[in-house]
């Protein structure tokens, strides 16, 4: 289920605080030294960095 279209405006990495891109599951940080992707659950974005999947 997509996010509302102004959510996705607001939202940032928590980490270095750059805008994130929405995939199915995940709103991944646009960020070139983060990288990091968080997990959507419920349709809810879980924006914790210790929840966040790192980079391989």
């Amino acid at each position: 289920m997509p996010l509302e279209a102004g959510l996705l405006e607001i939202l940032a990495c928590p980490a270095c605080h750059a805008p994130l891109k929405e995939t199915d599951s995940e709103l991944l940080c646009t960020g070139q030294g983060c990288g990091l992707a968080y997990p959507i659950k419920d349709g809810i974005p879980v924006l914790l960095v210790d929840e966040a999947r790192r980079p391989a």
